[in-house]
């Protein structure tokens, strides 16, 4: 008997992470802890599972994360934004004793997650964080070029736009703020430095990127956890960067908007004597013209992509590979969910022996989870994730490469 509790269960990547988990086989009981009772309750009478069950927890109450994941053998964090739940929740699972996974992608929570390894050895605790697709599959799949492909990598870069969801959250929303409002962490010339997105720092990193099934878009610098944890486990690289985008353009430069205005702080103001948060003002206002500007767009769903070009050596030979993971059907919840209950799954059933507070590529071997992802999810009727793998040899000459062959 086996009991995964998802937090944050019922919104758009813990339900989709909820349902794999539910119907994989590898949990006899699943646990959807969520401020949003109600909604948790109706995803658990709808899960491929007979014992499914939904409690209601508050993120900000030590006690009441305690109460929601006590009894598990695994807890799945999905609960953001990560800057403002993201070590609180890992510290009260480590002091319950339980092994843990999350899909955090704030630079600055990773490096406060990271900062409770001893703590988490201590409690003879295994953390997996950022576990969705960037960070995630983003890390699992530089470690397989590094472990299986090159003798050196000299450079990783790491391209993602995505958007289109249904529905979109205000943390989701407020992630994006906050991204654009911090100092950026990159890997350039072999050190850690920072950029700012506005800045003539972070400007100099954009770039125009053909991403696979999707199109052509500028991207700019994203502060993700990836060019923080690994330079840290590649040896002799030079570069690392992360640049992204929110589909459709015209919704990123929306947002852009606000923060260039100054209207994303959090000290309240007074209006017509009412006690105004910007940033909540911020964040009702973004959301209320999305639809609109996907319609715009004329994009009618979800799609997105991950491209990463890793750089480096085989035999003294330059040699790049790009790994591009796309989709039309698939946006930030199910690329993000996915990966997340890969995870999860690794967890459960043992193959993450490290204890302490870990990146993927620490402690995930990159072929388990493809394999897993081929043969439990796609073999399932799911839709995985396709890894499209091209490779340029020294010559310029492009071949694409097969993973199970």
């Amino acid at each position: 008997m086996s009991r995964v509790t998802v937090l944050g269960g019922s919104g758009a990547v813990g339900s989709v992470a909820a349902e794999i988990l539910a119907s994989s086989g590898f949990f006899s009981e699943i646990v959807l802890a969520d401020a949003r009772l109600e909604l948790a309750k109706k995803l658990a009478q709808r899960l491929e599972i007979k014992k499914a069950s939904a409690i209601k927890f508050d993120a900000s109450d030590p006690q009441s994360i305690k109460k929601a994941v006590a009894g598990s053998d695994v807890v799945l964090n999905c609960v953001g934004p990560f800057y403002k739940y993201g070590p609180a929740i890992l510290k009260a699972v480590i002091e319950a004793k339980i092994n843990y996974v999350d899909i955090c992608d704030d630079f600055d929570a990773t490096e406060k997650m990271l900062g409770m390894d001893k703590a988490a050895k201590k409690a003879g605790v295994s953390a997996l964080i950022g576990m969705g697709s960037s960070p995630g599959i983003a890390n699992v799949l530089v470690r397989f070029c590094a472990d299986s492909l090159l003798d050196l990598v000299e450079a990783v870069d790491i391209y993602h736009a995505h958007g289109g969801e249904k529905i979109e959250g205000p943390a989701v929303v407020k992630h994006r703020i906050h991204s654009m409002k911090a100092d950026v962490p990159m890997f350039l010339k072999g050190k850690f430095t920072t950029v700012r997105l506005f800045e003539k720092s972070g400007k100099a990193l954009e770039e125009e990127i053909e991403f696979r099934d999707v199109g052509t878009y500028s991207v700019y610098a994203y502060p993700h956890p990836e060019t923080i944890t690994l330079p840290c486990y590649l040896k002799g690289v030079k570069r690392v960067t992360n640049l992204g985008l929110v589909l459709p353009p015209a919704y990123a430069e929306l947002i852009k908007g606000m923060v260039r205005l100054g209207v994303t702080d959090e000290e309240p103001i007074e209006v017509q004597s009412h006690c105004v948060i910007p940033l909540e003002f911020a964040v009702a206002f973004i959301l209320s013209r999305r639809k609109n500007l996907m319609k715009e767009a004329g994009l009618a769903g979800p799609m997105g992509c991950l491209k990463i070009v890793v750089k480096g050596s085989k035999d003294g030979k330059k040699s790049t590979y790009i790994f591009s993971m796309s989709s039309k059907r698939q946006g930030m919840g199910e690329g993000t969910g996915i990966p997340a209950a890969l995870g999860a799954m690794l967890m459960g059933t043992g193959r993450i022996t490290e204890k302490g507070v870990l990146p993927p590529e620490a402690c995930i071997e990159p072929m388990e989870v493809l394999e897993l992802a081929r043969t439990k999810i796609s073999a399932g009727g799911g839709k995985g994730f396709p890894i499209v793998i091209e490779h340029i040899d020294s010559y310029g000459r492009s071949k694409t490469v097969d993973l199970f062959k």
